[in-house]
């Protein structure tokens, strides 16, 4: 996420920058150090929401937080805010870059634009851009199959759904949400022709708040549960909180993760007997990778596609919830696997 899954400038790591972060934004952690010269630094732009959001943003962290751990690596963690502008984002991306990190991460489609202009201009950084795609020749573009795993979220919900009443809950009405909406629309109506999907929007355009919101989140499911649908999946970042939370105040209905597996989440721990399932995105997997190949000296350019296939995209099993229907999951994932069944990726 988007999920679809959430723009806070940065601070600036020399003088030169100092002024313009403190106007428009904050890191969410302080870069931890080293005397060690010949240590890695890795620098990690957050989607709004950053570190914490139980979603898109932390599934990019978990990648970072292993590459620290195993690299013993220095690390700067920048993130965006709402209501940025281009120039902010630049800013941040450059500060990393200036301040000697390589990798600098960029996570989030909303930095497309200016991880080409500031990757052109550091052409022996190292930049990865998740979420979309970018030429420059030092940028790896990490991407996901979205619609790939929304699609067996589309067959749970079906199978699970008492009357086939089910919902979608987008955080921005966007190319990149719409690849969850479509695979997910599909995947139910491929499993039962007369189900109906109820699919929905928290904010348009250049209005990223549908990202962060779970006060919409969680009136969008409410609203939807009151047209009768029993099963909602929400690829919103952290607007999803919101629709978990007024799942679980509805008996027999279930909810529907993404990104991260939500039910596992401390944030959500209470709501994790409603949460059928979650489409995890595995960009920590693509952030880790990108670091490791950084640190060998091969880094990765060009784009590297994360897909059902290669385990990029996946439905979390906590709880035992999808144990009855998982036969036809499987069912449903090798037809994708092996080209019986294209997924859509617009609705």
């Amino acid at each position: 996420m988007r999920r679809v899954s959430k723009i806070t400038a940065a601070c600036a790591i020399t003088a030169a920058f100092a002024l313009t972060a403190s106007a428009c934004g904050s890191s969410s952690d302080e870069s931890t150090s080293s005397k060690d010269k010949g240590q890695m630094k890795i620098g990690m732009a957050y989607d709004v929401g950053g570190r914490g959001d139980n979603s898109f943003n932390d599934s990019a962290a978990r990648g970072l937080d292993k590459a620290k751990a195993e690299l013993k690596a220095e690390t700067k963690e920048l993130t965006a805010k709402n209501g940025e502008t281009p120039a902010d984002r630049e800013q941040r991306l450059q500060s990393l870059a200036e301040g000697g990190y390589n990798p600098v991460i960029a996570i989030g489609f909303a930095y497309k634009d200016a991880v080409d202009k500031i990757a052109a201009k550091y052409p022996k950084v190292n930049f990865g851009l998740v979420d979309s795609v970018s030429d420059v020749k030092n940028v790896a573009s990490i991407v996901f199959t979205e619609e790939q795993g929304s699609y067996l979220a589309g067959v749970s919900a079906a199978l699970k759904s008492k009357d086939g009443q089910v919902g979608f809950i987008g955080g921005v009405d966007l190319p990149l949400i719409k690849k969850f909406a479509a695979g997910f629309q599909q995947g139910v109506l491929d499993t039962n022709p007369k189900a109906k999907v109820q699919i929905q929007y928290l904010s348009t355009g250049s209005d990223l708040s549908g990202f962060g919101s779970p006060d919409k989140g969680k009136e969008a499911a409410k609203g939807m549960l009151d047209k009768g649908a029993d099963v909602i999946f929400a690829a919103a970042g952290g607007s999803g909180a919101g629709s978990i939370e007024a799942v679980a105040g509805k008996k027999g209905a279930w909810s529907i993760g993404v990104d991260s597996d939500q039910a596992l989440d401390p944030a959500l721990a209470k709501y994790k007997d409603t949460i059928l399932t979650s489409v995890v995105k595995n960009v920590d997997g693509g952030v880790y990778d990108l670091i490791k190949s950084v640190k060998d000296g091969k880094p990765l350019t060009g784009v590297q596609s994360y897909s059902l296939a290669k385990g990029g995209v996946s439905l979390t099993t906590t709880g035992d919830h999808l144990k009855d229907i998982q036969a036809k999951l499987d069912e449903a994932k090798k037809k994708i696997v092996d080209g019986t069944v294209t997924v859509k990726t617009t609705t």
